[in-house]
C-alpha cells in the first residue's frame, strides 16, 4: 500500500522546476537541503531551503534589511498540515495548516508521487510568475 511507503523522514535529493517556456531552474539551488515528514497520524511538515542563502550582517534574527530579508524568503520555504492520500489517482494531498506563503494557509496542496529506486518522486504544477510551473522533487527516505 502506497499509503504506508510515504511514512517516514524524507531527505530532498533534488528539487526542479520547468517553466512554461522549457527554462529548467533550481529555486532553491542545485545543492538544496530539504525534508518532508509523514507521520503515521496524518500530520505532515516540508521544509526546502538554499543552503547557500547569504547571512545577514546582523546576528540578530529581526535585524535583516530589506534586501537580506527578501534574498532570505526566496530562497526558503516551509509548511505544516495535514495530509491525505488518493492510491487510485497517485496524488497525496497537504491540507496546509501553516506556511511561510500565507496565501497557501487554508489550502489543499496536490502532490503527484511515485516510487523509483526506493526514491520518492513528487509532481505539482504551479501557478508562478503568471505561468504554469511544472516542479519535481526527487527525494530519499532516511
Amino acid at each position: 500500500m502506497d499509503k504506508e511507503k510515504l511514512i517516514g523522514t524524507w531527505k530532498f535529493k533534488s528539487m526542479k522546476v520547468e517553466t512554461e517556456k522549457g527554462e529548467v531552474i533550481y529555486p532553491y539551488g542545485e545543492n538544496l537541503f530539504g525534508m518532508l515528514i509523514y507521520t503515521p497520524s496524518g500530520h505532515m511538515s516540508v521544509l526546502l531551503m538554499n543552503p547557500e542563502r547569504e547571512k545577514f550582517a546582523s546576528d540578530d534574527p529581526l535585524g535583516g534589511t530589506t534586501d537580506e530579508i527578501k534574498s532570505a524568503y526566496g530562497g526558503f520555504d516551509a509548511y505544516c498540515g495535514t495530509y491525505s492520500v488518493d492510491e487510485e489517482k497517485g496524488t497525496v494531498t497537504h491540507h496546509v495548516e501553516g506556511s511561510k506563503f500565507p496565501n497557501w494557509i487554508g489550502t489543499n496542496q496536490v502532490r503527484y508521487f511515485e516510487f523509483s529506486d526506493n526514491k520518492l518522486l513528487l509532481y505539482a504544477t504551479l501557478k508562478i510568475k503568471g505561468e504554469q510551473w511544472k516542479f519535481e522533487g526527487i527525494l530519499k527516505h532516511l
